[in-house]
């Protein structure tokens, strides 16, 4: 067993990337690209018997659920889907006595809802493992889909340069940055003001960043940012939850569109991700999203394979 095994198998829960080490991220990307193609050439690989996930959404998802449930399934193990609307904590039981039932019950449990501070109390109290499928502040599972449609597509990740345009102080940007610099990748990300990245996560990627040499870039510059980069990267202007602002947002934003002209200052081989839904002639134009550069679909199938690495090594104890 290798010591980046032994080091994934000592993590209990998967809540953001900063909480992995290099090795580990390397680990757990090798171990989807393994599955991936054991599916693909139809090797059964039941690792998780017998198993099941228990899956509490509060936001709404297409990708997230389809791919958690779907992997559990290729895994040999079963997913159950649990909507706030359907079980007490949408009626007011607190989080520590619904992570203390569903621990009674499953061997994990995937949870994608709004505040980060929930999937950390959830997983206080757990004594299962738990994974974060989505939080306003961090969406870890979708950034090593990221990664490994990156290793796809350049055959490496150290070296390269990531850029993300849009809203900085979002999931996305915040789990790009930690994952990024984890994988000695240099990022920059340009945001109009008052929506740059969590000052506190900034922090801890440029430090993260001093161990694999990789650099963390914030600027209000879309021009700057996206020069000779590999990788581009963006997100939707309006999140869940943010729809009153939409109007507000539409206007600020106006200048960080990605499209044709701001990509022609990447490089000439860059790839475009975007981890969907898209708004076509927002934050992106048809003409990037849907032209040859665009990876988007690999990145979405990703999803499925990074996410039964990271169900493989957390629930095969």
């Amino acid at each position: 067993m290798s010591e980046a095994t032994k080091l994934q198998l000592k993590q209990k829960d998967f809540l953001q990337l900063d909480d992995f080490s290099s090795e580990e991220i390397k680990y757990m990307l090798e171990t989807a690209l393994e599955m991936k193609t054991q599916q693909k050439q139809g090797i059964p690989h039941p690792h998780l018997s017998g198993k099941v996930l228990g899956m509490i959404f509060e936001k709404s998802s297409t990708r997230t659920r389809v791919s958690f449930e779907v992997g559990m399934l290729q895994l040999g193990g079963h997913a159950l889907f649990l909507s706030s609307r359907d079980i007490q904590i949408g009626r007011g039981e607190s989080l520590s006595d619904t992570a203390k039932v569903l621990s009674r019950y499953v061997d994990g449990i995937m949870i994608r809802t709004f505040s980060h501070d929930s999937v950390e109390e959830l997983a206080k109290h757990a004594t299962v493992p738990v994974i974060n499928g989505l939080t306003d502040l961090q969406h870890p599972t979708q950034v090593m889909a990221d990664l490994l449609t990156i290793i796809e597509h350049k055959g490496k990740l150290a070296g390269l340069k990531m850029c993300y345009i849009g809203d900085g102080n979002n999931n996305m940007a915040h789990s790009l940055m930690e994952g990024a610099v984890k994988a000695g990748m240099d990022i920059s990300i340009a945001s109009p003001a008052g929506y740059l990245p969590n000052g506190k996560i900034t922090e801890r990627a440029i430090e993260a960043g001093k161990q694999t040499g990789a650099s963390v870039m914030i600027t209000n510059d879309s021009v700057k940012a996206i020069k000779d980069a590999d990788v581009v990267v963006t997100d939707v202007w309006t999140s869940m939850g943010q729809e009153e602002e939409s109007a507000k947002r539409l206007n600020d934003f106006a200048g960080y569109q990605v499209n044709e002209e701001l990509c022609a200052h990447a490089k000439e081989d860059y790839i475009f991700l975007h981890c969907l839904p898209a708004h076509r002639g927002e934050e992106v134009t048809a003409e990037v999203i849907d032209g040859p550069h665009s990876v988007v679909f690999d990145e979405a199938e990703n999803r499925l394979h990074a996410q039964k690495a990271i169900l493989k090594l957390l629930l095969a104890k």
